[in-house]
């Protein structure tokens, strides 16, 4: 993994913004499901992932230009830079670290089709 670089932190990195909630925010609007959680390093975007059916995460990226996000999954702490597709490590960014340890993955539970294996990527 690639650290910071030694001028100062990461650019795209602001460890004081909170995530904007629980779950993908346009998958929520939509009424919609995600697989995993991802959660914009800049803005605190929570946003479903590459292999969610509708792959908000790298929308927010290609919508905003904040090039770092990072796992919104319980147990992960690792960082993504969409402009050099690689992996960060990254300072503690501010709680919640992940979405509530009760969420489905898949997810939410009442939206997740029985087929959602078919619509994944």
């Amino acid at each position: 993994m690639t650290q910071g670089t030694s001028e100062g932190p990461q650019a795209g990195i602001d460890p004081g913004v909170a995530p904007s909630g629980p779950g993908c925010v346009e998958c929520e609007a939509a009424g919609g499901w995600w697989v995993h959680l991802r959660r914009c390093a800049q803005c605190g975007h929570v946003a479903c992932c590459d292999s969610s059916p509708a792959q908000h995460a790298t929308a927010h990226f290609e919508a905003t230009g904040h090039p770092v996000m990072q796992s919104y999954e319980p147990g992960e702490d690792w960082f993504w830079d969409f402009e050099r597709s690689v992996g960060l490590t990254g300072p503690r960014l501010a709680d919640p670290q992940h979405h509530p340890e009760d969420q489905t993955v898949p997810g939410p539970a009442e939206r997740v089709p029985d087929d959602w294996r078919d619509h994944i990527h």
